[in-house]
């Protein structure tokens, strides 16, 4: 009833029939939850959204395409009145109460005799918030305890972390790593960085954190592979939880599966947590889609540390140079010149747009747009350096159109 405390719960709904009535945007927002829980769902509305037909075509919810009737709440433990229609959340309300069921009405919670706290997960905990009807004072608070569990600012060290953990930090800019990768993070003992992670994310690390520096500089100074793998089977050994923080994604031109391949020989248990890769956030962030309707169709991202004519490469760049699609090359500012004769000689128009991104998504970011004849020459002129994508193909272009 209005002016009451409620006694917050946690339901076991699983394998326990659950109705719903109205098949609208609340319904759509509270039906995931329902279905992880474990609940048999049987939705009663005339009609529903898009993305609640999809969770129906996946057997994931049963749909009675009609609207309410008598013994529709029969067998039920749990009821959410969601329609747009307050006399039908009513008579429901009303029905629930009856059966002692217990009832959300979604429309005026105080008139339920349950109501739907602000709810977020976080690392197996379920986070409920109420405030007596304020939703979005509820939902303020749950998003700053998520945030504060999240970012270590409320400690929550309910077991001890072993192994290797390998974090994809995602293409530069700090906000862009994976929430559970910054979860991960803040609980590591020791952190082996590359040069291309987030930099900023080891200023908010502990002082007792030991940062081990795994860079490699292109043409330049570069800590080893078997020095990387050894440092981090040595600290998982010795019981600490190591996380492996390496740019972009770390099975994209990451060696993140060498790393694997080694903890696991030596008996280390490995999380893999995947990043956002530069191959596709970069260009993203400078209007460019790796994919457009109607313009391209597939998406090749290609590893440049070596020519197109050295006997180590793996790559079929004839077969490159026929495709229409985009192109997206890592680590190809050197040979630049190689790639783009290449794909000429391959058939590639002289014209197609190029876009070079260095640094992306950073302070420091840099942009060339060029076409495929001038674009070794641009480098050259503007001084670009690695690390840089290189985009090539009309999609490099369509930015001009903004």
């Amino acid at each position: 009833m209005q002016g009451e405390q409620h006694y917050l719960v946690g339901l076991d709904l699983g394998g326990r029939r659950v109705v719903v009535v109205g098949g609208g945007t609340v319904a759509q927002r509270r039906l995931p939850r329902l279905v992880a829980a474990g609940a048999v769902v049987d939705l009663i509305s005339p009609e529903v959204t898009p993305a609640v037909e999809g969770m129906v075509d996946s057997g994931e919810v049963t749909w009675h395409a009609r609207g309410y009737a008598d013994g529709d709440l029969d067998g039920a433990w749990y009821v959410l009145a969601c329609t747009s229609v307050a006399e039908v959340n009513e008579r429901i309300a009303t029905d629930a109460e009856e059966r002692r069921i217990f009832c959300v009405r979604a429309d005026v919670a105080t008139l339920g005799t349950a109501v739907t706290p602000a709810v977020g997960g976080h690392d197996g905990l379920l986070v409920g918030v109420l405030a007596g009807g304020e939703h979005r004072r509820s939902a303020r608070v749950r998003d700053g305890l998520l945030s504060a569990l999240r970012d270590s600012t409320v400690v929550d060290h309910h077991e001890q972390l072993a192994g290797v953990a390998l974090v994809g930090g995602g293409p530069g800019d700090p906000d862009l790593i994976t929430v559970r990768g910054r979860r991960l993070l803040a609980r590591a003992d020791v952190v082996v960085a590359d040069r291309l992670a987030p930099r900023e994310l080891l200023d908010e690390l502990s002082s007792t954190v030991e940062v081990v520096d795994a860079s490699k500089i292109p043409y330049g100074r570069a800590a080893s592979q078997d020095f990387i793998n050894s440092t981090l089977i040595e600290h998982a050994k010795a019981g600490k939880f190591v996380v492996r923080l390496k740019g972009g994604d770390p099975y994209v031109f990451g060696r993140g599966f060498e790393e694997l391949l080694a903890c696991a020989e030596a008996g280390v248990p490995v999380t893999v947590v995947p990043g956002i890769s530069s191959a596709f956030g970069v260009p993203a962030m400078v209007d460019i889609p790796v994919t457009h309707r109607g313009v391209a169709h597939e998406v090749v991202v290609v590893s440049g540390h070596v020519a197109p004519d050295d006997g180590r490469s793996l790559v079929d760049w004839e077969a490159l140079a026929r495709l229409r699609g985009t192109l997206v090359i890592l680590m190809g500012v050197e040979r630049s010149r190689a790639f783009a004769d290449v794909l000429m000689a391959g058939g590639r128009p002289h014209d197609t747009p190029v876009s070079v991104i260095q640094e992306g998504t950073t302070r420091t970011q840099r942009v060339v747009r060029s076409t495929l004849d001038k674009v070794a020459d641009d480098i050259v002129g503007e001084a670009i350096r690695p690390p840089a994508i290189i985009v090539v193909g009309t999609v490099a272009g369509l930015a001009k159109d903004l």
